[in-house]
């Protein structure tokens, strides 16, 4: 059976209203009622009709519904109220309709408004569906028959809508590191909310981006691998090859992320930079402050020239970075990395060799206590950035 679930979420996130109640008995024909169609509470009469209808007076609405993403019924929506009635129902589903029915009797009706005329539905008819949805709402089971408050729909269903999406719309198995990281940052902006950290705090910015990455590309690998693993492989050469595909694809793209989500953090901040310059004997540090231009321009001053490193992890390859920029080889060093902790007699070697840490706030603690002071944060990186590009002129 068909999981309509996370269907019915994304549909009530991009729908104007929507409504969700239990089929009663007498909604879905066991009390022989049926064809009075589904009673609407009166609190959400609003996702019917603009006005609230008039006593004495009957009213109706004909709009097409979508069902279960698939079946489309002219319906009717109407108000009763001449004599001693006074409710709202839809009725109308035309011959055969399959969801009202008395084994759906206790399953979850979703409704959502999408334009005047035009609405979608879901009948969620087991367990699992049904909590799925009211949880992805914070909605309890005495809290239906009411329009649903879409502001508190849980931040995790948002963000694993946000990331099936992207998957959806791929044309490639695997995306480049770059547009990976782009999506989670989108996603991260998106879902979350706080888009201005890229400024006001860069630090956490980087952590929530990065991480965002990681869960996105867990996601796209379980979707392109899963049917693959558990179907089997037929050879031990086939698994191996297929283990290493992955390997090699989780470490490149761990080695790029960093880079794209410190260049986005950069263009955030306004800074002058060039990525993968080139430099003596066509080294490129990952990034260098102004440009390529200035850097082999003798007429630069040489303390307004800078370069950062970024190394996911540090703790052997710091060394790395060392000769990237003869002409700083006297200056300092900056290496950005979400490494978390090493030890003493590491930050001693690269005290020695002018090599500076940039790490994120929220790891500094994780690093020996007697080096903290002099770790900086990638706030701090920026600003000094900042100052130096303004001394420029």
């Amino acid at each position: 059976m068909q999981d309509f679930s996370m269907s019915a979420v994304q549909a009530v996130l991009n729908g104007q209203l929507a409504f969700c109640k239990f089929l009663s008995a007498n909604d879905t024909g066991l009390t022989g009622g049926h064809q009075a169609g589904i009673y609407i509470s009166k609190p959400a009469i609003s996702i019917l009709f603009d006005t609230a209808g008039e006593k004495h007076t009957n009213k109706e609405k004909w709009v097409k519904i979508r069902w279960q993403n698939s079946l489309v019924t002219d319906t009717r929506f109407i108000y009763y109220g001449k004599g001693t009635r006074n409710e709202y129902r839809i009725t109308n589903f035309g011959r055969g309709f399959p969801y009202l029915c008395p084994e759906y009797t206790g399953a979850l009706f979703v409704l959502i408004k999408d334009a005047d005329t035009v609405y979608q539905a879901f009948v969620l008819n087991s367990d699992e569906e049904i909590e799925h949805f009211l949880d992805a709402f914070a909605i309890g089971p005495t809290e239906t028959n009411q329009l649903i408050d879409v502001a508190r729909v849980h931040s995790e269903v948002r963000e694993r809508l946000a990331m099936e999406r992207f998957i959806e719309n791929l044309k490639v198995d695997f995306p480049s590191s770059e547009e990976m990281s782009r999506a989670a940052q989108k996603i991260c902006d998106e879902v979350y909310g706080n888009s201005e950290y890229a400024r006001s705090n860069p630090d956490q910015k980087l952590v929530d981006w990065a991480d965002q990455e990681y869960r996105l590309f867990r996601v796209l690998e379980h979707e392109r691998y899963s049917c693959l693993i558990t179907s089997g492989f037929s050879s031990v050469d086939e698994f191996i090859n297929t283990a290493n595909q992955m390997l090699n694809r989780r470490k490149s793209r761990a080695g790029k992320s960093l880079e794209h989500h410190l260049a986005a953090l950069f263009d955030a901040n306004q800074l002058h930079y060039q990525p993968q310059a080139v430099t003596e004997g066509n080294k490129k540090p990952d990034f260098l402050f102004p440009s390529q231009k200035a850097y082999h321009d003798q007429n630069f001053p040489t303390q307004k020239l800078l370069f950062l490193a970024a190394k996911t992890t540090c703790k052997d390859r710091w060394r790395q970075i060392l000769n990237e920029a003869d002409r700083l080889r006297n200056r300092p060093k900056f290496l950005c990395t979400l490494q978390q902790g090493i030890s003493a007699a590491q930050m001693d070697e690269m005290e020695a060799e002018g090599v500076i840490l940039v790490v994120p706030q929220k790891y500094i603690n994780t690093y020996p206590k007697e080096y903290r002071d002099k770790i900086w944060t990638l706030s701090r990186f920026i600003k000094f950035v900042q100052e130096v590009e303004e001394s420029n002129g």
